[in-house]
């Protein structure tokens, strides 16, 4: 259970500590998460026998995290962020030490179940950026999720770098080199579980419900809200509309870039190029992200990422240039960042603290099946539309937000809106 002691309300200091945990641990789960994406294409296909089933590795790690967020959500709301993190390490933990065995085994379907388990971790520590907001003040929410997912920077640096030499560490014990990412990636989750059970304290929960209680925030007190009643409050909408969206339209860009440069015959190092000012975006400013939607607002910093999105679509079709094609993909991964933090923050004042882990967990379970779907048909819409096409369409979706924004305004000024 969450701590209930009096040392568990707000103090700077344990907000310090919570964000620096948090942080740490999510530059590790980051790290074994891309080091092994970095290869499971080669191991699908490899332990499968069949180049066509490559992708799907990581449309299993999406549908484990969309299946498990809503019931970690709750699970944490229930017993603490610390005890529902712990369990989403172990998860992990588990799941990449049964993705190794299979690798060494050459077993397709155990590999298939550690990708389930390795993705139902990522659904619950996903989260990891709720719980810093819950340790803070109001005021400094969105910079602390800013802080979360700027670890994810690490974990793009760190990930690739690590393939090799563990790979190196596997094969000097007789094992298959493919399987050093997985091995590997579960040391890597456990100590991040260990550091989350000894270092978590007091539980970022019981703090956000001393917060509540303590500042009165913006929700009324009362009995805990029906999702249906979450789901019919203009914040929550625009929050969660926010971060789909985002995800969609990111995921559907992102996805074909790649194939499309390929297309036209540049090289690997021009779509590296590419897609590393695309991971720039997404997390290398998130540090100002942050600070600027605790500054002019979680609504204005999302009108700002839903017209970068729909900026970074424009371009992208428009030439073939490497440079311009990575300057759009840039506002893509800015305009999702700029979506996710901020619209991260604006739900967790959107609702109060007996019903944010329902409603984390819901939203974390619809951009997990965006992100799923959105990756799947990115590939039919290519070979049917064109990236022209796919471009546009992206831009045409990043629009709703922007709707959304102006429809509620419209709908305050005349007095017809409540709540937050």
């Amino acid at each position: 259970m969450a701590d209930a002691s009096p040392v568990s309300a707000y103090s700077p200091a344990a907000a310090r500590r919570i964000a620096t945990t948090l942080f740490v641990t999510q530059s590790l789960a980051s790290a074994g998460l891309i080091a092994n994406a970095t290869i499971n294409p080669i191991i699908g296909s490899r332990l499968s026998g069949q180049d066509a089933l490559a992708g799907l590795p990581g449309t299993l790690l999406l549908l484990g995290a969309a299946g498990a967020a809503y019931p970690a959500g709750r699970l944490m709301q229930r017993l603490g962020r610390r005890p529902g993190l712990a369990l989403g390490f172990l998860a992990g933990t588990l799941g990449m030490l049964v993705g190794g065995v299979a690798v060494v085994s050459h077993v397709f379907l155990l590999f298939l179940l550690g990708l389930l388990l390795i993705g139902a971790s990522r659904g619950a520590i996903d989260q990891s950026r709720y719980a810093a907001a819950d340790a803070q003040l109001p005021e400094h929410r969105a910079r602390a999720i800013s802080t979360v997912v700027f670890a994810s920077t690490v974990g793009a640096i760190g990930g690739p770098a690590l393939v090799a030499p563990l790979a190196g560490v596997v094969s000097g014990l007789g094992l298959d080199p493919l399987s050093g990412s997985m091995f590997g990636g579960s040391a890597l989750f456990a100590l991040a579980g260990a550091l989350i059970v000894l270092f978590l304290r007091p539980d970022p929960l019981v703090i956000g419900r001393a917060l509540a209680g303590d500042r009165q925030e913006t929700v009324a007190p009362g009995p805990p809200l029906t999702m249906r009643e979450i789901v019919a409050r203009p914040a929550a909408q625009i929050a969660a509309g926010a971060m789909v969206i985002g995800q969609m339209v990111m995921v559907l860009v992102m996805t074909v870039t790649s194939l499309h440069m390929h297309h036209h015959d540049h090289g690997l190092t021009e779509v590296s190029l590419v897609i590393g000012a695309h991971t720039l975006g997404m997390f290398g400013l998130s540090m100002v992200t942050g600070r600027v939607a605790d500054r002019f607002g979680r609504r204005a910093t999302i009108a700002v990422g839903a017209g970068l999105l729909v900026a970074g679509c424009l371009v992208a079709p428009v030439s073939l240039n490497t440079e311009w094609l990575a300057l759009a993909l840039f506002l893509v991964g800015l305009g999702w960042n700029l979506c996710y933090i901020a619209g991260s923050s604006l739900l967790s004042e959107a609702v109060g603290a007996a019903e944010r882990g329902r409603a984390q967990g819901a939203a974390d379970l619809a951009v997990n099946l965006t992100s799923a779907c959105s990756s799947l048909g990115s590939g039919f819409i290519l070979a049917a539309l064109g990236y022209g096409v796919l471009c546009l369409l992206g831009a045409v979706l990043a629009l709703a937000p922007l709707a959304m924004l102006a429809q509620q305004a419209l709908a305050r000024r005349e007095g017809a809106v409540g709540g937050v």
